[in-house]
């Protein structure tokens, strides 16, 4: 199996701006990413930027960054972009690890690029993993599956409710496997009503009818880092 890896990093932020140049143990936080990245087995490691600040750091750690439009309206939109000028063919896997997780694992990356690979009727694939803590937080993203482990629905409420004893709740990570051909479709599909009432972007994929494949990781996947209290939780994680 071969797949490549796109880290969609921007540095307009409502919340942080400048995020991914944030120093993790001396390192800015999209080098440390890039670093997760490569150790993925990925055939390449590209961070997609509209900030030549960003670039500049990332081609300073040896790291390949493609300077992209800055009016995308979301990653996913940048990392159709930089697939087009990456070249790479419509059956080609691509990864997007997000700019802000630094201690995504490089095992669930492969993981999630094998999962869509093995899956040839899936479009996307993602992860997640058991929940116990934040049940009601709506900052984090729960997901229900089907028994053959593909995505029934995406939700900030908590779901499945527990009306009697059983069915575990899921918390979605945000990482995603997608084919080159399908990302190129994805950004002329209409917006879904669901995705506008969640604010979630992957529910138009299921709203236009299409799979997403979920691998479940045995282990809790570790947060991202979207404001500064995260940045200083992750400091002391890696310190």
């Amino acid at each position: 199996m071969r797949f490549h890896v796109v880290i969609p990093a921007r540095y307009a932020s409502s919340r942080f701006p400048g995020k991914p140049l944030a120093d993790l143990g001396g390192k800015p936080m999209v080098v440390r990413v890039c670093e997760r990245a490569a150790k993925s087995g990925a055939a390449s490691v590209h961070v997609a930027t509209d900030d030549e600040r960003i670039a500049a750091v990332v081609r300073a750690a040896g790291y390949s960054a493609l300077m992209t439009r800055a009016d995308h309206v979301s990653g996913t939109d940048r990392l159709a972009e930089a697939a087009k000028r990456l070249k790479l063919k419509d059956r080609d896997i691509v990864v997007n690890v997000q700019g802000d997780e630094p201690l995504m694992a490089p095992g669930l990356i492969k993981r999630v690029a094998g999962l869509l690979d093995k899956r040839k009727d899936a479009q996307v694939s993602t992860a997640c993993h058991a929940l116990h803590d934040g049940l009601d937080n709506p900052n984090i993203v729960k997901v229900v599956l089907d028994r053959e482990g593909y995505a029934l629905y995406f939700s900030r409420s908590r779901i499945p409710f527990p009306r009697e004893e059983g069915g575990t709740c899921y918390r979605h990570a945000g990482i995603y496997g997608y084919r080159v051909g399908f990302l190129k479709r994805f950004s002329k599909l209409k917006v879904a009503p669901l995705e506008k009432a969640e604010a979630l972007e992957q529910l138009r994929v299921l709203w236009h009818g299409y799979r997403i494949a979920v691998a479940v990781s045995e282990t809790e996947i570790l947060p991202g880092v979207d404001t500064p209290q995260d940045l200083e939780a992750v400091r002391k994680m890696i310190s």
